[in-house]
């Protein structure tokens, strides 16, 4: 199992970026999957999380211009980033709850994705 990111880049202040992160291997289902960044210097924070069934929350930093989303049929976790400012500034990662199989059995573990850059200047 893992999770691909993609889409990052280099925005001016006020521009948007649309985030993807794809999950692969024998999955089984996934649970909750979320997003989370780390400035230069800084500690790994929660963007935002999305449940299987749609539930959201935000970090209040970006409540109001980052939107996320799932679509369960493509594995695929995505998040859409408006009204960027230059603290947005980070290394994007994508994570989920992944139940996969293993022979006959079912496991379940937690995954990270491998970063992405997002840099917001003008």
């Amino acid at each position: 199992v893992q999770l691909q990111a993609s889409g990052g880049g280099l925005v001016q202040p006020g521009g948007s970026l649309r985030l993807s992160c794809a999950a692969s291997g024998s999955i089984f289902s996934i649970n909750a999957m979320g997003w989370y960044r780390q400035a230069p210097g800084k500690q790994r924070e929660l963007v935002a999380i999305i449940t299987r069934g749609g539930s959201t929350n935000y970090a209040d930093s970006v409540k109001g211009r980052f939107t996320i989303s799932r679509d369960n049929a493509k594995n695929t976790v995505y998040l859409q980033m408006n009204s960027l400012k230059p603290e947005d500034t980070a290394v994007y990662y994508c994570n989920a709850d992944i139940t996969y199989y293993s022979g006959s059995y079912v496991y379940t573990n937690n995954y990270w994705g491998q970063g992405t850059q997002v840099t917001v200047s003008s």
